[in-house]
């Protein structure tokens, strides 16, 4: 749903179902942001994000969850180096609002 959305609003898109499949499209090409789920097909969604940090600390990283403003959840997003944090139960414009916010220009 988020491919499409974003594709509608023009633009490029690539979407991995695996953290493995995450971290080699970013090690492969240049992205502008990256979108998270804390839950991603059942691996830890900070973990990845942990890893992509390390490895990219300037790509710029939305966790999008399911599990609504769980506050630890978002200080612990935060303190791993997420620069947004948005519930799946906010608006999609809202999301594509952070990531023009967040986004680094192309």
């Amino acid at each position: 749903m988020l491919s499409l959305y974003f594709r509608k609003q023009g633009w490029d898109v690539t979407a991995a179902t695996r953290s493995a499949e995450a971290i080699r499209l970013v090690e492969e090409s240049s992205f502008n942001i990256a979108i998270l789920d804390v839950d991603i097909a059942g691996e830890n969604g900070l973990e990845l994000l942990t890893a992509l940090k390390s490895r990219f600390p300037k790509l710029p990283i939305i966790i999008f969850t399911g599990l609504g403003a769980d506050e630890e959840i978002l200080a612990k997003s935060i303190a791993l180096g997420a620069d947004g944090f948005m519930g799946k139960t906010e608006s999609l414009h809202s999301l594509f609002n952070e990531v023009q916010r967040i986004a680094r220009p192309p």
